[in-house]
């Protein structure tokens, strides 16, 4: 920086020197002698083209044409310095005494090309020694104190190109006041401009010039505004090397025209993370490193308000932020497109999820490790009480871990994602105790008919850029058990003792004691096979599918209504409910409770045949067996002889012949052979 403005420096009082040394010779020799000197002095050819005009008194001075000063000779940009006209003049009196007062400087349409080659030469040294020449302490006009009334530029233009590092740096339309009424003193520069098309306005004082010019860490106050945004830091800075240390205000409400000076795109910032306003104050460090300290901060995010202490590290290919963050209610429901629950919040309607663009670009700015604590954290799909919370944002994938949260009445454990790499996802492994089911589900789901505490384990995984895709997205898995609460908009009991749909709407519920269920999501639907519902009045069991994405339930209950404490004792009907959320249709399934009668009659029908055939059974088989034995003894008495144990009247029949049979034979042969002897 030093050099740059002894440089310029130079070359301006070279001019003027020139002349007041030959203030006899005629004009027309006045440029010559004056670029003679310059190219002895810096060995660069100095050109000025047209008339040159010089005075003399009150105040010595000059007025060129066209003027130009050649670059290095290893540049290829063209001239290190043009302009239009350029106008000097000096304070003679103060000069005959050894001091140079500049009373007035005028550049009209500078154009200065700054560059550093890539072997780190730097187009603005001048000479390099021997017959070339090289602005040194020793150069006239240069390391002498001097002052300068004003310095105008007029529509000037100023380019910076660091062939090693590849970067271009580049001011148009500059229009500048320089006031340095004092070398050792206070120096005031006002200046506007235009980088990559966005003007802005800079105010830069300082205490001790004369440090300021040779780098050293001094007094510094600078403003800075573009478009809406302003900063301002009051403090110490210095240049060699770059540093500071003092109080920053940074209004950056405008981030399109603070992204164009600093020459990198905008960021699309989340509604809480900065879309329509950003503003830092704190005790402010810049380091030679490269790297930003805040301490004693604060910062408004739009509407989140929230102190801090935070590091951030520059020098890398995105920027890496280290803070600590205390807030009171911080709203980043932006981040998952507003609040989820409700038919009117931000994320739905009564006719469905909004399909509004979700934008989490502004997560791929930077990468950060951020510990929270707040007094209340709206995420959107999930609100959080007091929360002590590490965010870590890598890449464009922002994990909140959930280390000490109280939620919906009570504590919630796990984590939250929310992932902008490829897309939009949003995810979960959330652990619920004793919290309020009505106020969780309301958020989540934008369903508030259940009404209890209890417990709930939820894993889930959602993708799409609007509210609307993700739920209709959803996969995952979870479990409910809960105590005593209510079932809002429906009389379960009621319904079932007078089997009368019409028990459904404002003002009727269902207490119950107990309630269990496990269910599963899958494409944005959810599943549920298991539910146990217990109370002293009714018990119940239940399945059906909620439509997370369409906003839809089809669910079937199977209830008992009990008529006394015993359990047998009831009126069992099952109940449809199917619909939106918001206006279900609530019935007994009287058809399926007629076929479950019809059912129940066909069964005791086919009981009592069954009893009666084998009554008819019974009774034939008694008297089969009465017959039988009555047959049995009239056969004995016929035969003389009884039947054997076990022995059926047909074997009886049949034994008893083949005895007579063979008693007749018997009795035949004996007399055949008797009578032959």
């Amino acid at each position: 920086m030093r050099w740059i403005i002894r440089s310029i420096m130079a070359l301006l009082l070279l001019v003027v020197l020139a002349i007041g040394a030959v203030f006899l010779i005629p004009s027309e020799k006045i440029a010559d002698v004056a670029v003679q000197q310059f190219k002895t002095l810096t060995g660069r050819d100095l050109t000025i083209r047209g008339s040159v005009r010089p005075s003399f008194w009150p105040q010595l001075g000059v007025k060129t044409g066209p003027i130009s000063v050649a670059n290095a000779d290893w540049s290829q940009q063209g001239p290190m310095l043009q302009a239009d006209a350029l106008m000097l003049a000096v304070d003679m009196r103060a000069l005959i005494g050894g001091e140079v007062k500049v009373t007035a400087i005028e550049a009209t349409r500078p154009q200065i090309i700054l560059e550093r080659a890539a072997d780190g030469q730097e187009n603005w040294v001048f000479g390099g020694g021997g017959a070339a020449g090289e602005v040194t302490q020793d150069t006239p006009g240069v390391g002498a104190p001097f002052t300068i009334a004003q310095g105008l530029i007029t529509n000037g233009t100023v380019t910076f190109i660091d062939h090693g590092a590849k970067t271009r740096f580049e001011l148009g339309a500059i229009d500048a006041e320089v006031a340095i009424p004092d070398y050792r003193g206070p120096a005031q520069i006002e200046l506007t401009a235009i980088r990559n098309g966005q003007s802005f306005s800079a105010s830069v004082s300082v205490a001790v010039f004369q440090d300021f010019l040779d780098g050293r860490l001094g007094p510094l106050d600078l403003s800075l505004q573009a478009g809406a945004a302003e900063v301002a830091f009051v403090g110490q800075a210095g240049t060699q090397p770059l540093s500071a240390e003092g109080n920053l205000t940074a209004d950056l409400a405008d981030l399109t025209a603070i992204s164009a000076l600093a020459g990198i795109a905008a960021p699309r910032l989340p509604e809480g993370l900065g879309a329509r306003a950003v503003s830092v104050k704190g005790a402010l460090t810049l380091t030679e490193a490269k790297s930003v300290h805040l301490r004693g901060g604060s910062m408004m995010l739009d509407d989140n308000a929230i102190a801090l202490d935070a590091d951030l590290l520059t020098d890398q290919d995105v920027a890496n932020l280290t803070a600590k963050m205390t807030a009171g209610a911080l709203n980043l429901s932006g981040l998952t497109g507003g609040g989820a629950g409700g038919d009117t919040a931000g994320g739905g309607t009564a006719t469905g999820w909004s399909q509004d663009p979700i934008d989490v670009s502004g997560l791929r700015a930077i990468d950060a490790n951020v510990a929270i604590s707040v007094e209340s954290l709206d995420l959107g799909m999930i609100k959080l009480g007091p929360s002590q919370i590490l965010t870590t944002i890598d890449r464009g994938r922002a994990v909140f871990d959930i280390r000490k949260v109280s939620a919906y009445g009570g504590a919630i454990a796990g984590n939250f994602v929310v992932n902008g790499r490829k897309g939009l996802s949003v995810g979960g492994d959330l652990r619920f105790a004793d919290m309020d089911l009505q106020s969780l589900s309301r958020d989540f789901a934008g369903y508030e008919r259940l009404v209890g505490r209890g417990d709930l384990t939820l894993e889930f995984l959602g993708s799409g850029g609007s509210v609307g895709a993700i739920m209709n997205s959803l996969d995952g898995s979870g479990q409910l058990a809960l105590g005593q609460g209510e079932i809002l908009g429906l009389d379960i009991g009621g319904m079932l003792r007078t089997l009368d749909s019409s028990y459904v709407g404002q003002g009727q519920k269902t207490v119950f004691d107990s309630l269990t269920a496990s269910f599963t999501m899958s494409d944005g639907l959810l599943r549920n096979d298991d539910l146990q519902l217990s109370s002293a009045y009714v018990s119940a069991t239940g399945a059906g599918d909620l439509g997370l994405g369409a906003r839809t339930i089809d669910y079937r209950i199977k209830a008992t209504a009990k008529l006394t404490g015993d359990e047998t004792d009831g009126i069992t009907a099952p109940i449809l409910i199917r619909g939106s959320w918001s206006d279900p249709s609530i019935s007994l399934d009287l058809e399926s409770l007629a076929q479950e009668r019809l059912d129940e009659e066909a069964a005791k029908l086919e009981a009592l045949a069954k009893e009666k055939e084998a009554q008819l059974r019974a009774e034939a088989e008694a008297k089969l067996d009465a017959l039988e034995a009555e047959a049995k003894a009239k056969l004995e008495e016929e035969l003389g002889a009884p039947l054997q144990e076990g022995e059926t009247l047909q074997d009886g029949v049949k034994r008893l012949g083949q005895e007579v049979i063979e008693d007749e034979a018997a009795k035949a042969l004996e007399k055949l052979l008797g009578g032959g002897g």
